[in-house]
């Protein structure tokens, strides 16, 4: 069956009631789209064409974030609303991506200096705490300062080129290969922690598997390791069911923190692999273990802190908006 194309009229709709309660969006989609009707088809007997009358329509409606706050009488202001949108947009965008990616350079900066897991979570603490003011304060001060200036900066002119597409069956279909994908993949992970302690390939000289692992690690950290994996599932799960959304989005941080702060920490401290494996293969193999232990440490914390900015790229797209405009909620 072919799906219809949609208009311009039905992103604007879609773009505008999403920031609404669920209650009330039928209802507000329902009046403004006759409203847009009613104004193109007034332009359309004027002689003006359907295209063009749907697009000048939209453009006088502005931004349909601002619309819906004003449906809802809810004051976009940070002195007073003309930049406020701009002003959100901007500084959500900064807390979402610039944030975590300095925190990841901080913990791996911590983790090759060979501090204590404490002093890198009191280190990255301390980072971010420090440049999220920063990156309020700043933007919010020039803002400011230009809103009492009229004349003195640029408004961000919304026009319907700006309008998100739709999702398409709320992206489920899209989803299932990638839950199936994600399932598969901490299963084989879990299995292969487990399968290390007593099927590893390589055995000391009396026959027996060495495990890869550090035997001590199974007093507490390969079980939360475990679990972890567990919640993962779960996680991708729940992806599946609902989509991305800030909610999930920030449980995600903190699982890619909880996996990869410990992980790292026991792979730096030198309590992650057990010796006995590191003597059989003959590790570290001269001056290439310092390198290798470097690239490791770097990879993972590369491929954690891409994970989060994925996710948060993935909601705000799901939301409508682009990864060039993370505050468009």
């Amino acid at each position: 069956m072919t799906t219809p194309a949609t208009t311009l009229t039905d992103r604007y709709v879609w773009a505008a009631a999403r920031t609404l309660p669920e209650a009330q969006r039928e209802e507000f989609g329902r009046e403004l789209r006759e409203r847009i009707g009613d104004e193109v088809d007034a332009r359309r007997e004027s002689g003006t064409a359907t295209d063009d009358a749907e697009f000048s329509v939209l453009v006088e409606l502005g931004d349909p974030a601002a619309l819906a706050a004003k449906y809802l009488d809810r004051p976009l202001q940070l002195i007073g609303p003309r930049y406020y949108l701009t002003w959100k947009r901007l500084v959500t965008m900064l807390l979402a991506i610039v944030l975590p990616i300095s925190v990841g350079a901080v913990l791996l900066a911590q983790a090759l200096a060979g501090a204590s897991i404490g002093e890198m979570f009191a280190s990255a603490f301390s980072v971010a705490f420090s440049l999220a003011v920063h990156l309020a304060f700043w933007p919010t001060l020039v803002f400011a300062i230009i809103e009492r200036n009229p004349g003195a900066g640029p408004v961000d002119r919304w026009t319907p080129e700006h309008l998100p597409a739709l999702p398409d069956d709320d992206g489920r279909a899209g989803r299932l290969g990638d839950l199936i994908a994600s399932l598969a993949f901490l299963t084989l992970f879990a299995v292969l922690i487990i399968w290390q302690g007593s099927g590893a390939p390589i055995l000391n000289p009396l026959g027996e598997s060495i495990p890869f692992l550090d035997p001590d690690l199974w007093s507490f950290w390969i079980p939360w390791f475990l679990v972890l994996i567990g919640l993962e599932m779960v996680f991708a799960a729940a992806i599946y069911a609902w989509g991305w959304n800030w909610w999930l989005a920030a449980l995600n941080l903190l699982l890619n923190v909880a996996f990869a702060v410990p992980a790292l920490w026991l792979f730096t401290t030198g309590q992650l692999v057990n010796p006995e494996f590191l003597d059989a293969v003959g590790w570290p193999w001269g001056e290439a273990g310092g390198v290798a232990t470097t690239i490791i440490v770097i990879a993972v914390i590369a491929v954690t802190v891409w994970d989060v900015v994925d996710g948060v790229i993935k909601t705000v797209r799901r939301r409508g908006g682009s990864a060039l405009a993370i505050g468009r909620i």
